[in-house]
């Protein structure tokens, strides 16, 4: 069915990406402009499709619709309007239009709270049953015929954000789509509403929201509530006042709805004997803390002029005040009260130190001679819990589609809560106290666990993502642990240095700069090396003494939540590590737009790149490192080793079935061994084995998820009826999962398709040139927008430094390919992006500097 979509917000977006899964064909969209220079998610989605977007400021003018505008409408020839979450008065010019007419979205069980504001109607009433409709649009407010609701359960403490995002927001987005579909089968009822039990309220207000005291307790509570948090209900003492936080004696400071919550229900009432352990380990302060009169149980240890030495002699007090229990310097960074240190000496000494325990809900299950334990929780705080919601999504195993677990599905409100962990984590935690030494041996400490797990990463790597186990454990798990080997010892070599000034005479100058951690940063990875990518940017991130937010690939979230459990057990602290699966247009969008987050790392498509750039600049004009796409191109010379050129050629395109960022996505091999060249990785194809990447044997696995795969399919079709040949592949496997045969095309013309967009994946492009023609296929290789990797095969060591030297890419291999190592920095040049990982280089992509100047 040909549908037009109007409306807007991520409710839009949602249910225009479900109306196209059904198969609906939306010939176009019409939306709200952008806003400070920021486009609705709903418009920018249609954009990336190539569905045509009309962003439209009204309708209207002085109640006259605008004919230019309807003319736009009119010529998509709809069949269907879909308004989700529409905003705009719509001229019925528009509305009556379509053979099927126009449904719409209303959050409530109409004819009850008709017009705006409905869900906070529905709780400041108080009601019950709260739900949604989707009824046919008339000329009146809200008052079409009815073609679908749905109920649900208001609950005591709901508020307007926990009732849209538990019900109203998923079960409305599948509501619409099962409405579209009644509609298709010819099955929609149009049920005329009742005008028994209709109620119209009007638009909530700030200037009508004041409290009324003069009512019942639940009464008050449901006006409060129905108020949150927009416009937000308001009283007056003495004037106008709106508590938010409140300071307590002890100078503390929490949020004012947390002032009713009692004492801290986990601090520990001391035994007699524990009492006196108290007294004795007073005393030990007082000894190190000579400048303390008395030791309150406010008491901070540093605040109180301890140093490090100090540290170690307080843990070989308590060593021997305790019968031998062990301390580590870090138990006192993270209790440096003496109140807080007392509680905490308690708690390890009845043997129940439940801070530093954290519950894993794992999925387990037995596969590759192992029994893997997976957590599929997000990670936030040092914990593992469930999003906001409850909600989940299934992960698949491209290998036969089967779901493997459910994983929490984390919403923006669980994006603020990581972010606030990775902010206090680094600003009040250990992690910013500890020194540069320390906080290495624990990035080596994590390595160190990555290998004594590298077998079930693997085999979670293969599962979730599809890769080839061997080459999972060598690269995707191997390439991980070298990578925070690596940065590990880098932590106590970040160094600024002395610069010598004019001197401000007669006086003199110093000056010298401070290489310093940035803050919370957000990271943002691929589905092509889950962990690999994780680690190229954590590690480098971790090093420089930044904390972070990692949003994983929604499709392959199981290898980093994994890692996440290993941060615990290798003792980082908790917050300096979150970990949120989820959507990238919701996750992805709000740490770019997140005030508090101060660098984004993001390996992914140029397109997304762009728009995570703008959104940088627009919030707060955070920092940003850019992997983005490629077309890399392989020179393959006449001069050149055969057979190597073969054998590297053939890992160029096909290694991690093609899913590789700097893959070769175009070979230009010379005349004279062109026919050659391709007869003989023909005959190599013909030996790869496609099979399950957990076999030992198997050369080529699965295509990471299904969308992908049929965007190969697609590609490979473009090149056919571009006039490439497709000597062999081409299409998908004819068994389980989502594998795609290895293909190869040649006669590839400069203006094809093919020769200009990147596949990502197992498709080998080939084009000729002229013998001896250098300058002709240098022209050729960097006609491109794109900058990432490049190759050359020669032996001839001129050719290869002055192609190497014409070359526009941020890595030339030459005489090899793939050949990247933990110490080589790595990034593009064009729109395949700008910053580094790895190498030296990638640590000042997570350090600013600082200039100090002294005078004296």
């Amino acid at each position: 069915m040909k549908i037009a979509v109007i409306g807007q917000s991520l409710f839009g977006q949602e249910v225009y990406c479900h109306l196209r899964k059904e198969g609906h064909d939306v010939v176009g969209v019409f939306t709200v402009p952008d806003k400070d220079g920021k486009a609705d998610p709903l418009g920018l989605e249609a954009e990336k499709d190539g569905v045509p977007v009309f962003k439209l400021s009204r309708w209207r003018v002085k109640g006259q619709t605008l004919p230019d505008v309807v003319a736009k409408y009119q010529a998509l020839g709809a069949e269907l309007n879909v308004l989700p979450f529409c905003s705009q008065f719509i001229p019925m010019e528009v509305i009556n239009a379509p053979h099927h007419g126009s449904i719409i979205y209303h959050p409530s069980l109409l004819p009850r709270h008709r017009g705006a504001s409905a869900i906070n109607w529905t709780l400041i009433h108080g009601d019950k049953k709260g739900g949604f409709t989707i009824f046919w649009a008339d000329d009146g407010l809200d008052t079409g015929d009815l073609l679908l609701q749905k109920e649900c359960e208001i609950l005591p403490d709901d508020t307007v954000s926990t009732l849209y995002n538990r019900f109203l927001f998923p079960e409305g987005i599948k509501g619409m789509v099962q409405a579209v579909r009644l509609i298709a089968e010819g099955k929609a009822p149009r049920l005329p509403q009742p005008e028994e039990g209709a109620t119209y309220e009007g638009i909530q207000k700030k200037e009508t929201a004041k409290i009324n005291w003069e009512q019942p307790a639940e009464a008050i509570h449901n006006w409060i509530r129905g108020n949150d948090k927009v416009p937000g209900a308001w009283t007056e003492a003495c004037g106008q006042l709106l508590v938010k936080n409140i300071q307590l004696e002890d100078g503390k400071m929490i949020p004012a709805s947390h002032f009713f919550n009692g004492a801290d229900s986990s601090a520990l009432e001391l035994t007699e004997e524990e009492l006196v352990i108290a007294e004795a380990v007073r005393s030990a302060w007082k000894r190190i803390l000579p400048n303390v009169l008395e030791v309150e149980d406010s008491t901070d240890f540093f605040k109180s002029g301890a140093a490090s030495v100090d540290v170690v002699r307080l843990v070989e007090e308590v060593k021997e005040l305790c019968d031998g229990l062990e301390l580590e310097n870090e138990d006192i960074y993270m209790a440096t009260t003496f109140g807080d240190f007392i509680q905490l000496l308690v708690r390890k000494l009845r043997g129940d130190d439940k801070d530093n325990k954290c519950i894993i809900d794992y999925v387990e299950k037995a596969v590759n001679k192992l029994t893997l334990r997976m957590p599929h929780q997000l990670f936030i705080g040092g914990m593992f819990v469930g999003a906001e919601g409850a909600k989940t999504y299934e992960t698949i195993n491209p290998t036969d589609g089967s779901v493997i677990c459910q994983v929490s599905l984390a919403q923006v409100s669980d994006v603020d809560k990581a972010v606030a962990a990775a902010k206090d984590a680094f600003e009040n935690g250990l992690w910013g106290k500890i020194n540069a030494r320390d906080r290495g041996q624990l990035l080596y400490r994590l390595a160190d666990l990555m290998e004594q797990h590298q077998e079930e990463l693997a085999t979670i790597e293969a599962l979730d993502a599809g890769a080839v186990y061997t080459l999972a454990l060598k690269t995707h798990v191997g390439m991980s642990i070298q990578t925070f080997r690596y940065f590990a010892g880098w932590c106590d070599k970040i160094q600024g240095s002395t610069i010598p000034i004019n001197h401000a005479r007669p006086n003199r100058n110093l000056t010298l700069t401070r290489k310093e951690p940035i803050g919370v940063c957000g990271i943002i990875i691929p589905w092509n090396y889950p962990l690999m990518m994780l680690s190229w940017k954590t590690a480098a991130c971790l090093a420089a003494g930044n904390t972070v937010v990692i949003k994983p690939a929604q499709v392959t979230p199981l290898t980093a939540l994994k890692f996440a459990e290993l941060t615990l057990k290798a003792g980082i602290p908790k917050g300096v590590v979150n970990i949120l699966p989820g959507s990238g247009s919701l996750i992805g969008q709000r740490l770019s737009d997140h005030p508090d987050v101060r660098k984004i790392g993001f390996t992914g498509s140029t397109e997304v790149g762009k728009h995570i750039m703008k959104s940088c600049a627009l919030s707060n004009v955070k920092k940003v490192s850019l992997e983005l796409g490629g077309k890399s191109p392989l020179i393959i010379f006449a001069d050149c080793d055969l057979s190597k050129a073969v054998q590297m050629g053939m890992s160029s395109v096909f290694f991690n079935k093609g899913e590789n960022c700097i893959a070769a996505g175009r070979l230009f091999v010379e005349d004279s061994i062109h026919d050659q060249f391709v007869r003989k990785v023909v005959e190599e194809v013909k030996k790869m084995k496609i099979g399950n990447p957990l076999d030992r044997d198997t050369n080529h696995g699965p295509q990471n998820h299904q969308a992908h795969l049929q965007k190969l399919v697609e590609y490979c079709q473009h090149g056919v009826e571009e006039g490439a040949t497709l000597v062999c592949g081409g299409k998908q496997v004819s068994r389980p999962g989502f594998f795609f045969e290895p293909t190869i095309f040649t006669d590839v013309e400069d203006h094809m398709f093919i020769a200009k967009e990147e596949s990502f994946g197992p498709i080998m492009v080939i084009s000729r040139f002229a013998d001896g023609d250098v300058d002709t296929v240098l022209s050729r290789a960097n006609a491109t927008e794109f900058g990432l990797a490049s190759g050359i095969f020669t032996k001839d060591i001129n050719k290869a430094l002055y192609v190497s030297d014409k070359l526009e890419a941020g890595t030339v291999f030459v005489n090899t390919y793939n050949k990247t190592d933990v110490a080589a920095p790595f990034g593009g040049f064009k729109q395949s992006g700008f910053g580094k990982d790895l190498g030296e280089a990638a640590l000042n992509e997570y350090l600013r500097v600082k200039t100090v100047t002294f005078e004296y």
